[in-house]
């Protein structure tokens, strides 16, 4: 037979388990705060494979996929935000770091 007590000291024993889909962290570069979101696992999965092309690395692509769906503040963060913003490096890298530390 189990007990109320039985049940709770299970509970509390036990892991639980948080998702890390749609974990937030957010940098200041340049004096601009950035905001970086986790698209999920298979998400990001899927950014990296795309990246890969013809057997090699795109950085372009990489890039841009992670300012569409990794950057989620300051919002229109594309290629045309970096030709009138400084930071651009140290920002992806920030970014690349984000989704690293979640897989």
């Amino acid at each position: 037979m189990t007990t109320e007590k039985n049940v709770e000291a299970k509970v509390t024993k036990e892991e639980v388990k948080v998702s890390k889909f749609g974990k937030q962290e957010k940098h200041t570069v340049k004096g601009v705060e950035y905001t970086f979101q986790f698209p999920g696992t298979r998400k990001t999965q899927e950014i990296l494979d795309a990246a890969k092309v013809y057997g090699g690395f795109s950085d372009t692509k990489y890039h841009e996929d992670i300012m569409e769906h990794v950057i989620i503040s300051p919002l229109g963060v594309d290629w045309n935000y970096w030709d009138e913003n400084d930071g651009y490096r140290e920002v992806m890298t920030l970014a690349d770091n984000f989704l690293g530390r979640q897989l």
